[in-house]
Parts: C-alpha cells; sequence; structure tokens
C-alpha cells in the first residue's frame, strides 16, 4: 500500500488506526455501479492511494455490496486494510431478521462473514439503535462476538449522544467490552446534532468518530447550482430533495465556490478538508462511483486549511 501522503488516526482511544479517508459502499457497489471491472479499479486505486478503511453494511443493496467488495478486499493483504459491515436494518420479511436482538446480531455475523469471504470483522456496528430490544442485550452479543473472534471493535451509527452513554455504563458496570466508534451523518449543511451532542459525548469516553455523508448527497459539490440533473439521488429521493433543495442552501453552496477558488480546490475537496480538520474525526467515508471521483475527492488531502478559513465556512453554513 503507498499513498504517502495519507494520514492515519487512531480510532479513539485505541490502537488500530485508519486511513483519514475511507471509502464506502452505500448506493453503490454492486447497485448503482455494478460493473466488476469498474469496482476492482475503484478499490484498487483507493487502496494504492493510502485508503485501508473500508466501509459496508449488510443492507447495503442486500448484501450484494458486501459481496462486491469482499471479492476485491479478498486479494489486498488482510492485515493492512480495516473492513468494517453493520446491523440493523430489515434483511426479509421475516419478524427476527432485523434489529439488534441477539437472535440476529449472531445470525447477522455470519452471513456477513461468507458474503465479505473474511475470517473476522475489524469494526461492526450496530446501524441505527433499537428501541424493541434492551441495550444489555445488543452490548452483550457484541461482547461475546469480539471473545469469538469474530469482530476485533464495535460500533454505533446514528446514535444520540445519550445512547452511546447508556451503552458505555452498562459496558462499565459487566466489564463488556465498550463499543470503540460511532458513525454519524456529518457535513457542511448537518452539524448541530453532531457538533453539539455527538462529538461532545464521543470525546469524553473515548470513541474514534467516521462520519459519512460528507457532500450532503452531492449537494456540496455544487451539481444542483442551476437545477436538479436527471438520475440523481435528489432526482430519484424525495426526502433529500425537501431537505436540501431550497434557495437559501443553494446560495450558500454557491458561495462556497469563492473559498475554494481562493484555495485552488473544488467545493467537494473543500468541503471534505472541512470535516478532515476536525481532530475529533478519525475518519471522512467518502463514496465514488469511478476512478476519477475517487481520486478528485482524494485531492482534499492536499487542502489545508487555517483557522480563518474553518472560520468564514463556519459563518457560511451556521449551526
Amino acid at each position: 500500500m503507498s499513498g504517502t501522503e495519507m494520514n492515519y488516526v487512531s480510532l479513539g482511544r485505541c490502537g488500530m488506526k485508519v486511513s483519514r479517508f475511507a471509502l464506502g459502499g452505500w448506493t453503490t457497489f454492486g447497485d448503482s455501479v455494478a460493473d466488476k471491472p469498474i469496482i476492482r479499479n475503484i478499490l484498487q486505486t483507493a487502496f494504492d492511494s493510502g485508503i485501508n478503511y473500508f466501509d459496508i453494511s449488510d443492507i447495503y443493496n442486500r448484501g450484494e455490496t458486501e459481496r462486491a467488495m469482499g471479492s476485491v478486499l479478498a486479494d489486498f493483504p488482510r492485515h493492512e486494510i480495516v473492513i468494517a459491515s453493520k446491523v440493523f436494518f430489515p434483511m426479509s420479511d421475516d419478524v427476527n431478521d432485523r434489529g439488534l436482538s441477539r437472535k440476529h446480531i449472531m445470525e447477522s455475523i455470519e452471513k456477513s462473514l461468507q458474503r465479505i469471504g473474511t475470517d473476522y470483522l475489524d469494526i461492526y456496528f450496530c446501524h441505527r439503535f433499537d428501541v424493541e430490544t434492551p441495550i444489555e442485550e445488543t452490548v452483550r452479543a457484541m461482547d461475546d462476538l469480539v471473545h469469538q473472534g469474530k469482530i476485533l471493535y464495535w460500533g454505533t451509527s446514528e446514535w444520540t449522544g445519550e445512547q452511546i452513554n447508556q451503552a458505555h455504563e452498562i459496558c462499565d458496570k459487566r466489564n463488556l467490552y465498550f463499543s470503540q466508534v460511532e458513525q454519524p451523518v456529518y457535513n457542511l449543511l448537518t452539524r448541530n446534532a453532531f457538533e453539539n451532542d455527538v462529538q461532545p459525548t464521543a470525546t469524553r469516553l473515548g470513541k474514534g468518530l467516521v462520519t459519512f455523508s460528507p457532500l450532503a448527497y452531492g449537494v456540496l459539490t455544487g451539481k444542483y447550482d442551476n437545477g436538479i440533473p436527471q438520475g440523481t439521488r435528489l432526482d430519484q429521493i424525495e426526502w433529500l430533495r425537501d431537505r436540501y433543495y431550497n434557495e437559501e442552501c443553494l446560495n450558500r453552496v454557491r458561495q462556497m465556490e469563492t473559498y475554494a477558488k481562493q484555495l485552488g480546490c473544488t467545493r467537494a475537496q473543500l468541503a471534505l478538508a472541512w470535516i478532515a480538520a476536525n481532530p475529533a474525526v478519525s475518519s471522512v467515508i467518502t463514496g465514488a462511483t469511478s476512478v476519477d471521483q475517487l481520486k478528485d475527492n482524494l485531492g482534499a488531502i492536499k487542502v489545508k486549511l487555517d483557522s480563518s478559513m474553518i472560520d468564514n465556512l463556519n459563518r457560511l453554513f451556521p449551526l
């Protein structure tokens, strides 16, 4: 693995390090990008560029993303990569094939390992909070998986600070393995919950943060400056249009171009660099449908933001 410009950061207070930028598979591999040579080229380019963290979930295209990425990751030295997957969302119509019950967790890990083609996951995420399952049942199942060697660390995704704290207190009281990482949405347009709730809790408890949707589903790239192109996410997903497609939001994104030009980068690179500049963030999960898009995103590695530029962006995109 090359990528000498890539930085590697500890996942909170643990020994394992992850690349500052990661590659995720949501809505892409095995779904919108189904061509196997393209998938291989993207993942190989990511690995050659220094990315060691690859983020998947069983729900991504109902297991097909795990298969698609796993078939390529199998050719990389296992000790050089960090593979993460997740459990929570329904994988069938069966009443127990969902959530964070002990039954679903124990059955899902076996299926994920088989689809990816690995003996263990470096990180296994509880993909959402399960209001129908006691937290202690979930954390005990995760602790057992660590003891069984099927996962090395476990984490949460899109949990609130209070939910993260509750799980941590149970682990402390019962002498169970703590969750090590939280995976929340975080970008210039979505700051409040992360900065005022999740980040302070995670930092206090020594947990890493790996963030997703850094470009707000493409809005921060400027692709929607003059309308919604056919086939894009905002064209296909109504709730995204409702959240982001308004003149106030688009005007802020257009104004961002001035700062990007000052730094000689794209708006996408600027948005990624802004997240990476947050010392609480261990890794920024990016997506890519082509090698060129991946390379463009990784151009953010070279974008260095001083405190003045960070302040400018924070004012342009307030909490």
